[in-house]
């Protein structure tokens, strides 16, 4: 299993990522203790994982994927790029507190998580007010989140989440692809798709001040 093999020391499940907690600069990156490091929650295939840590390799990169195939392709690509910036772990978002101590983490990517717009299950969506609350603590002052989702239900529910947690709206649109900082954005695999069958992307960049 590549997480206990060939990607073992950038790669963890569990029961190892754990571990890390508070020192994934010092004993997963062997990096200095002020550098950057980011989170991207469900990393899908990984091509903005890529993207990322091949753009900036000043800043570190945690992701954090579900499911074994999309992990390890994640993974894959961000090591067939070169990168020695990059780690991922197989672990529930919702237990994001598990992998980080207070301030350990700088800026958060949330793109295209699963909508989940049955009735009965906006619980189980990522952007709710309990997790911003969480990711308010494990964040540096300065720190930003960036959301992007293709479902306007989602995002509209989300955003009543948004203003009631501690952080600040800094860009909210409904309409990425048509809005002034459209050039300034990544185009994910899932982000392609969508806008071919003529979806709106809805985005919203959070600060903590």
């Amino acid at each position: 299993m590549a997480l206990n093999g060939e990607y073992s020391h950038v790669a963890f499940d569990e029961v190892r990522a754990p571990l890390n907690k508070g020192k994934w600069r010092s004993d997963v990156f062997r990096a200095d203790a002020n550098k950057p490091m980011d989170v991207e929650v469900g990393t899908g295939n990984g091509t903005h994982f890529a993207h990322h840590v091949t753009k900036h390799p000043e800043r570190l990169l945690v992701g954090l994927e579900l499911k074994y195939k999309p992990l390890i392709q994640t993974i894959r690509r961000a090591v067939n790029a070169g990168a020695n910036n990059a780690a991922i772990t197989r672990f529930h978002a919702f237990n994001i507190e598990d992998l980080f101590t207070e301030g350990e983490i700088d800026n958060v990517f949330i793109h295209f998580p699963d909508p989940w717009t049955s009735p009965k299950k906006p619980k189980n969506r990522f952007v709710q007010k309990r997790n911003l609350e969480i990711l308010h603590r494990l964040q540096k002052p300065g720190s930003v989140i960036e959301f992007k989702t293709d479902s306007l239900v989602y995002f509209l529910w989300a955003m009543d989440e948004i203003r009631q947690s501690p952080y600040k709206i800094v860009y909210e649109t409904q309409d990425l692809h048509n809005s002034p900082i459209k050039e300034q954005n990544f185009e994910t695999a899932f982000e392609k798709i969508f806008l071919r069958e003529g979806i709106k992307i809805n985005y919203v960049k959070l600060e903590k001040v």
